[in-house]
């Protein structure tokens, strides 16, 4: 899987090459948002649907999407892909703390409120950080 997603990473780096795809290369990162709407929208249709062979489809073009909003925002020196993974990989662990810490939730409910909660400190913390800078 780790090599399926630096392929993906390594076609759309390719399509913005200078050897790639003049469309492709064309594109502004607010272009984007756009095309992958109309795929999330197209993701919606399909759960609707039950129509699992295009829902896959579908999520392929919106991983895609967001890959290559990535590969141009670190064209453009925003930030790398790796911060993105590092990011949502540590706000998902500190955000389950009932999986991955101490907390304890039995059904859903509690899970959301305990989210939510884990949700509200981090924002804290991030206001309490800005204020010291």
């Amino acid at each position: 899987m780790i090599n399926s997603f630096k392929e993906l990473v390594d076609i759309a780096k390719k399509l913005r090459g200078p050897e790639g795809c003049p469309w492709d290369k064309s594109l502004s990162l607010s272009d984007v948002p756009k095309h992958l709407q109309e795929e999330l929208d197209e993701v919606m249709e399909a759960i609707e649907k039950n129509d699992y062979e295009n829902l896959r489809e579908e999520l392929g073009d919106v991983l895609f999407n967001l890959i290559l909003m990535c590969v141009m925002a670190e064209e453009a020196g925003h930030f790398k892909m790796k911060d993105v993974l590092d990011e949502i990989q540590t706000k998902i662990v500190n955000r389950h703390t009932w999986v991955f810490g101490d907390d304890k939730a039995d059904t859903p409910e509690e899970a959301l409120a305990i989210w939510k909660k884990n949700k509200e400190k981090e924002k804290q913390a991030k206001k309490e950080k800005q204020s010291k800078q």
